[in-house]
């Protein structure tokens, strides 16, 4: 600024433009421009003024691709942060994220493909959750661990009937997908398949890094049909009832200990056995929970066909979490391996995606236009022709 000044002030005491260009490096536009400036407005006229316009929109998906590769002609060392910087300057909000950017870069193949960051799933909002029935929800989680007397890990996995307080298992097992799918396998065998499933965000149920929160466990409930009903991170209050049932377990079985993880299974039995069948419930009106738990109607553990709107886009899951959508290649999860997903058009740059009737997210794709925006001989000799 203070260069700006003092070429003004001796410009305006005749000294030649040309001359004073030449000595502060300047061309003689800029020297014209700023000495036109200080006699109009003063030294007001010098400060830089924003070159946003009050409105300019990107009316089109062309309109973006041209603006992103005019930029970037421009500007050939340039990253998507720089370009989304100076075209945001532009068009405001209307201009395209640093994501989509690269997106239409690696289109024109201005630059390498780079793996898109998972989106992170939070849940902010307690539970809604409404168990009128047996089998209306099933509430899972994995007690804290202790140790057998020989040093063996028993960490047991609950899962309750949520409407009759009825303990379907209470399994010493591994935290992981496989081992909990296989338990929840035999609960499905022999109980049905529940309308919805609740639990934590820990680990095999939910994965944050992923769309939806979706695990591989909890992505295969959702396929069943099951509804994927989570409780809040660090709120044991949203599960309470079985938060209480762990402190139970933790009094009558943890305390007591055994010498073995197999004889620590069979205290966890004998619990099981009385808590359901021997123990009356104040909340049950002193009945006990298998006096309640009535099983319904079972129907096989097997994926259900889901019919999408047929305003959505389906796409298939590849093993590896990617999927393919207008011949580009995009990241989702992994854990939605081989499922068909919905995508559902917001606008020229958004798609709605969902599994099943779960909302999983929004992503940002490169907008569908022609291929020949993507080649500036093509583009400049379609302009001239017409």
């Amino acid at each position: 600024m203070s260069l700006k000044i003092e070429f003004a002030e001796r410009a305006e005491k005749g000294e030649p433009i040309s001359r004073l260009c030449r000595e502060f490096g300047i061309s003689r536009t800029t020297g014209h421009k700023w000495a036109k400036r200080f006699a109009e407005r003063g030294y007001d006229g010098l400060e830089e003024v924003s070159r946003r316009p009050k409105s300019a929109p990107l009316a089109t998906a062309e309109d973006i691709v041209l603006a992103v590769l005019a930029v970037r002609e421009a500007h050939p060392r340039w990253g998507p942060r720089k370009l989304e910087v100076v075209l945001r300057r532009r068009f405001g909000s209307e201009a395209p994220s640093e994501r989509t950017i690269a997106r239409i870069l690696q289109r024109a193949h201005k630059m390498q493909q780079r793996r898109r960051r998972r989106p992170l799933s939070v849940v902010d909002r307690a539970p809604a959750v409404l168990a009128r029935n047996s089998n209306d929800v099933w509430t899972v989680d994995f007690k804290g661990w202790w140790r057998a007397d020989d040093g063996q890990r028993c960490e047991p996995l609950t899962v309750r009937d949520a409407a009759s307080r009825f303990v379907l298992t209470a399994t010493l097992c591994r935290p992981t997908a496989a081992a909990v799918r296989a338990v929840f396998e035999a609960l499905f065998r022999r109980h049905g398949v529940p309308g919805a499933i609740q639990c934590d965000n820990g680990v095999p149920f939910v994965s944050v890094r992923s769309p939806g929160g979706l695990s591989t466990l909890s992505a295969w409930w959702v396929s069943l049909g099951i509804r994927l009903v989570r409780s809040r991170p660090a709120c044991p209050q949203d599960n309470g009832g079985h938060e209480r049932m762990h402190a139970d377990i933790a009094a009558q079985v943890e305390r007591r200990g055994a010498g073995t993880a197999k004889a620590q299974q069979r205290e966890l039995d004998k619990w099981r056995q009385e808590f359901n069948h021997v123990r009356p419930h104040q909340a049950l009106a002193g009945k006990t929970p298998s006096e309640v738990y009535k099983p319904t109607s079972k129907r096989p553990a097997v994926a259900r066909r889901y019919r999408y709107p047929s305003t959505m886009s389906v796409v298939r899951v590849f093993k590896n979490g990617n999927f393919r959508l207008r011949g580009d290649v995009y990241f989702l999860s992994t854990a939605l391996a081989g499922m068909l997903v919905g995508m559902e058009p917001i606008d020229a740059l958004h798609l709605r995606v969902w599994l099943h009737d779960l909302e999983l997210g929004v992503i940002e794709v490169a907008p569908q236009v022609s291929p020949a925006l993507y080649n500036p001989v093509s583009t400049s000799r379609r302009r001239l022709a017409a």
